[in-house]
């Protein structure tokens, strides 16, 4: 399983300046033996738990540059090849979703005359099968680090789980 530093070196390009970017560590270094015992025991623990499976991840891209969002689609794509995550189905709407508001010219008077503005919305969609949680995590990471100005993102996760007790054959 690749690192998010190991995952940033290779798909970061280089720095303008050598001290650009330090990533660090939030975990505070323990005091005394007791505490690092406590410290490891609980590292322990957390290792034990099972990572979360998701079936599907849903981008949904919505911008006012249909380019910049196709350009933001490879990107994504290209990422998560890196990481060895099936890409689905990606796709993007024919035409753009226009949004229309009518105003008076002027405030007070002349209600004849008026004025339309007109705001274009163009929507792309991606698909990501078969993901682990810590993965998922750090392709999401990355992709909404590197959001292009204009554009926004929606992420909808499909987990998968266990069926429930009462669910299950033979349970009865």
């Amino acid at each position: 399983m690749l690192k998010f530093t190991d995952l940033y070196r290779r798909l970061a390009p280089a720095p303008l300046w050598s001290n650009a970017l330090r990533l660090c560590s939030t975990q505070a270094t323990p005091t005394s033996s007791s505490t690092s015992a406590a410290v490891m025991q609980q590292q322990s623990n957390a290792l034990d738990l099972p990572d979360k499976l998701y079936s599907r991840l849903e981008l949904q891209m919505k911008g006012i540059d249909p380019e910049v969002m196709k350009s933001y689609a490879y990107f994504a794509k290209t990422a998560a090849e890196h990481l060895d995550i099936e890409v689905g189905k990606h796709w993007a709407l024919r035409k753009a979703v226009k949004d229309r508001m009518t105003l008076l010219k002027s405030v007070h008077i002349y209600k004849k005359h008026r004025v339309q503005y007109e705001i274009r919305n163009y929507y792309r969609f991606m698909h990501f099968h078969k993901l682990t949680g810590s993965t998922l995590e750090t392709f999401l990471e990355y992709i909404e680090r590197n959001l292009p100005e204009g554009v926004a993102l929606k992420v909808t996760k499909v987990e998968l789980q266990e069926l429930p007790e009462h669910l299950k054959p033979g349970s009865a």
